[in-house]
């Protein structure tokens, strides 16, 4: 076999290219997808989101919107985006969910959709599946909580379904994170909409900034900062209605880091990505490939890739690249979290030691990314090691086609697939077709750039 393949068992093939090049069809932000969502819930009135995902997370909150009574109207396109037209009542007239709402797999739904049900006065429950139920959340129940809003999870409050009973108005809270987690600062914060006063969440470390920007462009006032320290500290006042938007979603710059990596790693390859978001807090993954020697070029555009609320975008272009190691420290680590696990496969195949500090976070994702990261490569012939919460990766290192384990989550079977394509042999994934919670259409573009 010379191509890839998902079998009906989930397990995907993927066989070593001899080849990669093209233009590589990218989802919509996944990020930015599910605020536009929420956001467009809170505001009375239509609101027009185009180019957005239509992966399984992002359906997980268009299920719950249309469960809290707004009618969300879906156009795909010919590329695997969606244009999505929503329709809400707004915060006043939501109404009470008749069941449990569905998160999915997704993380973002079930902590974001918290700070919205703690400012609503309804009961309602999220839920989602075995993978999510094994996710903390605790972090989003205690500030919730000293807001005023009732929240109860199982295992002592530590784990989903969270059952949320909301209250109008909340309390403003001065809240200190104490993990870096945009997730719990967006809780927080889309809480401090229905709370009296100014809520201030303070970070040690900076984290993705989206969900300011979406609400600034919306009417809402957003105050923020960076300190002295390297941390950050933004504030919200609350009482403020929520403006409807027309916005275009650029491309999800976690969805193209695979590809970043795989010509990078590849001996004969060029790839090129249009309207890549670009957002500072976003560009992580790209900034550290380039530091490992990554040959990335990057041209601004605003063709249809720049949103209304200012998220800047790029079209890209990698090629075979010369890797060498470097040290990643805990706030790039913070800034690049989602592309670790293909930043491991980079490290595979640069020259010296590449070492990833404070990755503990990756143990709390979908799966333990961690042990999964250290499994999976080792299986491949990587020379990985995991020293507390840091990552330890020796390289160059030839990769031997294995059978490996994506533990059900779509960063490690994609990392997989990709380390499939520089791998002698064949590479068997189990759990592959997780991939679709965060891009559809990613194995059918492993297979058209290959050839």
């Amino acid at each position: 076999m010379t191509g890839s393949r998902l079998a009906p068992t989930d397990i995907a093939v993927v066989a070593r290219a001899q080849r990669l090049h093209g233009q590589i069809g990218l989802p919509g932000d996944k990020s930015i997808s599910h605020r536009a969502l929420m956001l467009a819930l809170l505001a009375s009135g239509r609101s027009w989101i185009r180019g957005a995902s239509g992966g399984a997370d992002v359906q997980s909150t268009v299920g719950i919107l249309r469960a809290l009574g707004a009618t969300v109207i879906e156009e795909p396109d010919d590329e695997g985006r969606v244009t999505y037209r929503v329709l809400s009542p707004g915060p006043g007239g939501l109404r009470q969910p008749d069941a449990l709402l569905d998160c999915g797999n997704s993380g973002t739904s079930l902590r974001l959709f918290a700070g919205i049900l703690a400012g609503l006065p309804m009961t309602a429950v999220l839920d989602g599946d075995a993978s999510l139920r094994a996710r903390p959340v605790a972090r989003i129940i205690e500030p919730l909580r000293s807001m005023g809003a009732a929240l109860q999870g199982s295992r002592q409050d530590s784990l989903p379904p969270v059952t949320v009973t909301g209250r109008n108005p909340l309390s403003a809270v001065d809240w200190s994170t104490p993990v870096p987690s945009a997730q719990v600062k967006s809780a927080i914060l889309l809480a401090g909409l229905r709370a009296e006063g100014t809520t201030r969440v303070r970070e040690a470390i900076a984290t993705r900034d989206h969900t300011e920007r979406m609400l600034r462009a919306r009417g809402v006032p957003v105050r923020s900062g960076i300190t002295d320290d390297g941390g950050a500290t933004v504030e919200i006042e609350g009482g403020v209605t929520v403006q409807t938007m027309d916005e275009r979603v650029p491309a999800d710059p976690s969805a193209a880091a695979f590809w970043l990596v795989a010509a990078a790693i590849h001996p004969s390859a060029q790839v090129r990505l249009s309207s890549v978001c670009v957002n500072p807090t976003r560009r992580g993954g790209i900034d550290l490939l380039r530091a490992m020697g990554a040959d990335i070029g990057e041209t601004e555009t605003t063709a249809g890739g720049v949103t209304n609320e200012g998220e800047p975008a790029a079209d890209l272009v990698a090629r075979s690249s010369s890797l060498h190691g470097i040290d990643i420290s805990p706030a790039d680590t913070a800034r690049a979290i989602d592309e670790i696990p293909v930043l491991c496969l980079a490290a595979t195949q640069a020259e010296g030691r590449t070492t990833i500090r404070s990755v503990g976070e990756l143990r709390a994702k979908e799966s333990d990314r961690v042990a999964g990261i250290l499994g999976g490569l080792s299986a491949l012939g990587a020379n990985v090691a995991v020293d507390g919460d840091d990552i330890q990766i020796d390289g160059p290192t030839p990769l031997q086609g294995a059978d490996v384990d994506a533990h059900d989550d779509h960063r490690l079977a994609m990392t997989f697939a990709i380390a499939g394509l520089v791998a002698s042999g064949q590479t068997s994934i189990h759990g592959a077709a997780s991939a679709a919670i965060s891009d559809p259409r990613f194995f059918d573009e492993l297979e058209r750039i290959r050839s």
